[in-house]
């Protein structure tokens, strides 16, 4: 049986590339393309594809929503995530909202394949370089990782954001905000907001919004 595959990405050449090097495989058949979350979404269900190849960032509905927005509508439908991005601001929502698995457009055409079919037999895969990341966030119980929580504060620090601001977007108060930069600079070992954000950059937990 042919594994059945959904490519999302909002690039025409980027998804002609996908279905050219998936064409290479005698046990793939891409069913259909979508150019963003909402047409990936429509035809999740018209062509019950086993496999979606699903880009993160895109116009009308983004990767992150319609994973989760496909996943809890069909459970069964495998969802690889294909991106440019490695932070743990991409990594843990994608993850937590119902992928498969999470690979990065620079891998080679085996890696991509093997994914390909762990992720039809319901096998989560990983790129090495974020299997490593996840490792040891889950292993090292001393580990400065962030919360999901932190992340997203941080994230929205990066942006200019106020304490007020923060609270009111993640809907928490004032204080609890702060209470997250005194982790957040803890685990860092930032003395303030600038520093913790130009540490997280590099380290490659939040990224800058294109």
């Amino acid at each position: 049986m042919k594994i059945r595959i959904l490519i999302v990405d909002d690039h025409p050449v980027v998804r002609s590339g996908l279905r050219a090097l998936l064409a290479s495989q005698a046990d793939f058949e891409v069913v259909a393309e979508a150019g963003n979350g909402e047409e990936a979404s429509a035809l999740s269900v018209s062509h019950a594809p086993h496999v979606i190849l699903m880009d993160l960032q895109m116009p009308v509905l983004d990767g992150l929503s319609a994973t989760r927005l496909i996943h809890a509508r069909q459970p069964d439908t495998n969802i690889l995530v294909l991106t440019t991005y490695n932070t743990d601001a991409d990594i843990l929502p994608a993850l937590e909202a119902g992928a498969t698995g999470y690979l990065l457009k620079d891998a080679p055409p085996g890696e991509l394949f093997r994914a390909v079919r762990s992720a039809a037999r319901g096998e989560v895969t990983l790129a090495p370089g974020v299997a490593e990341k996840m490792t040891r966030r889950l292993t090292d119980p001393s580990s400065t990782s962030l919360s999901m929580r932190e992340i997203e504060v941080l994230e929205l620090a990066s942006r200019g954001s106020s304490n007020k601001q923060i609270a009111d977007r993640l809907h928490i108060s004032e204080a609890t905000v702060k209470s997250h930069f005194v982790h957040i600079f803890n685990k860092l070992g930032a003395s303030d907001r600038t520093s913790a954000v130009t540490l997280a950059l590099k380290r490659k937990i939040i990224r800058l919004d294109e």
